[in-house]
């Protein structure tokens, strides 16, 4: 056997082990693809719920500012800037987390 028929032979073989290795990733990606849309669609809920508990929570420390307005501006001026802060990192996280979901 010549050199020559030595290579064509390798070259052959890798090419061919090359596309059943594509033949195999292919498949592997069509029954991927609805396992990853799941998540994705599970994921997405997550994120909504999240967001409405986090809208629920800052309503209710908002609700709790307004009583404490009444007692005096002091505890409720610092209640009230850690309700915005609480509620400012709560909403970077969703936004965190959507910005993962989507990209």
């Amino acid at each position: 056997m010549s050199f020559m028929e030595t290579l064509k032979g390798w070259f052959g073989k890798a090419k061919e082990t090359a596309g059943e290795a594509m033949d195999k990733v292919e498949d592997l990606g069509e029954k991927a693809a609805p396992v990853v849309g799941k998540a994705k669609e599970a994921a997405g809920e997550a994120f909504e719920k999240a967001k409405d508990l986090a809208g629920e929570i800052k309503d209710k420390v908002e609700d709790k500012i307004d009583d404490m307005r009444g007692e005096g501006d002091e505890p409720a001026d610092a209640v009230e800037e850690a309700a915005e802060g609480a509620a400012d990192s709560a909403e970077a996280k969703v936004d965190e987390v959507k910005d993962q979901l989507d990209g």
